[in-house]
């Protein structure tokens, strides 16, 4: 089985522009490729996934993923999706092969139709066109919106990270659980299984995650779930290791090669060998 992480991290916290990430947090510090390398075990690629909003980051990335020696195998980058210019700068990443979509920092803009607003239908076209994807950093509140986002850019494939966080400590089953199955049976979206360690309680087990697990499985399916460590943030919840082993376990055998593999391989066109 070939493993690949969908959802990882890095970053240089002396740029000042991870504003979400306060001098409290554990995390707080530098964060390379190199930190990470030892915990892969079998895992062979990885997405990484931009983590401030801004350009910089994006040049960043790309920067760390030529250095990595095949290791980052594809880039989620950041637009200003609302610019009049983002369709220029979304044909320029699209020219880079690294690039495989963008992220909005959906989860940090206080407005939650912000996705829907009619100034950003030009450069979700544009992404249509240019045959990159788009990273959904969705919460909860923003599932019963993703359906009219679906219809109106069909061509447009989309990825909602981290299972749209639901407040798994809080017992926030329902209606996260109806909102994501309406969303997995009425568009093509695609989900990834990350994230949810930081949503549970402090020691949380098998137990606990089983339930969300299983309802990402029965709604999407190993075709259309993809396995993502948020690494550094996971080290937030029991770190990389226990995480991954952990989806080992609650992961049917049977299903593993898609979930922890294949299906990210496939969404983001990651190829083999790795694009460079």
């Amino acid at each position: 089985m070939t493993m690949l992480d969908a959802h990882q991290h890095v970053w240089t916290i002396g740029r000042h522009d991870y504003f979400w990430l306060k001098p409290g947090l554990a995390i707080h510090r530098d964060y390379a490729l190199d930190d990470l390398r030892p915990l892969l075990g079998g895992v062979t690629g990885t997405v990484l996934v931009q983590a401030a909003p801004c350009t910089e980051e994006t040049d960043f990335l790309l920067a760390v993923a030529q250095a990595s020696g095949g290791l980052v195998r594809g880039v989620v980058g950041w637009v200003d999706l609302a610019a009049p210019a983002a369709p220029d700068a979304i044909a320029a990443l699209a020219a880079r092969p690294l690039v495989k979509g963008v992220r909005p920092m959906l989860g940090f803009i206080e407005e939650t139709g912000w996705i829907l607003r009619p100034e950003l239908r030009t450069a979700l076209d544009a992404l249509e066109r240019a045959g990159l994807s788009l990273d959904v950093p969705a919460r909860p509140r923003h599932l019963p919106l993703l359906v009219e986002l679906a219809q109106r850019h069909p061509a447009l494939a989309m990825v909602i990270d981290h299972g749209a966080k639901p407040a798994i400590a809080q017992g926030g089953f329902a209606p996260w659980a109806h909102d994501i199955a309406r969303v997995a049976r009425e568009t093509p979206a695609f989900c990834k299984l990350s994230g949810l360690a930081t949503e549970a309680s402090a020691l949380w087990d098998d137990e606990e995650l089983q339930p969300y697990v299983e309802h990402l499985l029965e709604c999407f399916g190993p075709q259309r779930l993809m396995w993502g460590s948020d690494w550094p943030v996971v080290d937030l919840a029991g770190g990389f290791v226990r995480w991954r082993e952990a989806c080992l376990r609650m992961v049917p055998p049977a299903l593993q090669e898609a979930v922890m593999g294949e299906t990210a391989r496939t969404f983001y066109r990651l190829g083999t060998p790795p694009d460079h």
